[in-house]
């Protein structure tokens, strides 16, 4: 069996441990060899228990992969070609259904996707021109459910419990096929979130966290954050993240000795406090804590794990900010650190990471009360 794992350009080798760890809770044996800068990575399991596998992937989630299947290839998509008067025409559509078929399984959504890297991004064309003729032969075959969702124009998030078709193209000549089911996989394809950029937001930054509150909170985005709840907004300015969450309906008080721009300055649910992100206590308990702070992600995961500790937030969504090297061992370590810290204080709290679309040398982690 074959893993494919899709990861942002340059983190092949966490995504590599990813998997590598994700294998040993489901009691796997993988081999797998990252290519820097490919976008994606490729794993080989001799025996491969999809059951076990599913719920590994549930219990020990992926940090740095974006989305995951599991399938065969490669398969060559370039060995069927036929005469067409003076032309010879490349037929790739058979081999990718002859490999579909192969997989004996049937689906509700077709998801062609190729490697988020320039060399990948040429290969988009193709792949999009290629799936609604497969999806076609497919639904004539019986192998695509009729209320299949699939990703013409661009994709939106896809229910949780859906099985998904994956057509992987790392370039115009092969391609991996597979499956991934529900929370085993991503909501997006290619793990890509396709957010658009509100006109009123100061900053892009609101994509973070935008992509988060839906990664993270899911379906219960409208119960954890509702209107009238309060939040603290640690490092705010120019004030993406306090924007959003006031567009939720959140009292927000935004710290940040910079000035905030924008709407965001006059919105009377935002209260603009001059102050050190890394100093400031709330003077009574908040809903939510959230930091994007440029600093050492030791201290970030410290100061969040207090906050959370110490009763003073009941969430509490914040950035690491990744070194450039030893990158996972730093994920570790932070974790360690907060797992440290709330077992001083007593506290259960669940803890969830991730490194978004809309990430880069960072990870986004939700830590929060089980009682929420």
């Amino acid at each position: 069996m074959i893993i494919v794992a899709q990861c942002r350009a340059d983190f092949e080798a966490e995504a590599a441990i990813d998997i590598t760890r994700t294998a040993a809770a489901a009691g796997i044996d993988v081999t797998c060899t990252p290519t820097k800068n490919l976008g994606y990575v490729v794993a080989q399991a001799e025996r491969l228990d999809l059951r076990r596998w599913r719920k590994a992937l549930v219990d020990v989630p992926p940090v740095f992969v974006r989305s995951i299947f599991v399938g065969s290839g490669p398969h060559q998509l370039t060995d069927v070609a036929h005469a067409a008067g003076q032309r010879t025409a490349i037929d790739r559509v058979t081999p990718l259904l002859a490999a579909i078929e192969a997989l004996d399984t049937d689906a509700s959504d077709l998801w062609m996707e190729y490697p988020d890297t320039n060399d990948g991004k040429a290969i988009s064309t193709l792949a999009r021109a290629l799936g609604p003729r497969i999806e076609s032969e497919l639904r004539r075959r019986g192998r695509l459910l009729e209320d299949a969702t699939t990703t013409r124009g661009l994709p939106t998030i896809a229910p949780r419990n859906r099985k998904r078709l994956h057509v992987f193209m790392p370039d115009g000549a092969t391609a991996y096929v597979g499956i991934s089911i529900g929370e085993s996989g991503s909501p997006w394809p290619m793990g890509i979130a396709r957010l658009r950029m509100p006109n009123a937001a100061p900053s892009r930054s609101v994509l973070k966290l935008a992509e988060a509150l839906i990664t993270f909170l899911g379906e219960a985005e409208h119960e954890r954050l509702r209107a009238g709840m309060r939040a603290v907004d640690l490092g705010a300015a120019p004030g993406g993240w306090s924007w959003l969450l006031a567009s939720r309906g959140l009292r927000v008080t935004a710290v940040d000795n910079g000035a905030l721009k924008g709407e965001v300055a006059q919105d009377a649910l935002v209260t603009h406090v001059r102050d050190d992100g890394l100093k400031f206590r709330p003077k009574r308990i908040v809903d939510w804590v959230t930091c994007d702070i440029v600093e050492q992600p030791i201290r970030i995961a410290t100061l969040m794990a207090e906050w959370v500790g110490e009763g003073l937030a009941r969430q509490a969504l914040f950035n690491l900010k990744l070194p450039m090297k030893k990158r996972y061992d730093e994920v570790l370590r932070c974790v360690d650190a907060i797992d440290t810290r709330l077992a001083r204080s007593g506290i259960d709290a669940s803890l969830r990471l991730r490194q978004l679309y809309h990430d880069r040398a960072e990870v986004t982690c939700y830590l929060a009360c089980v009682d929420r």
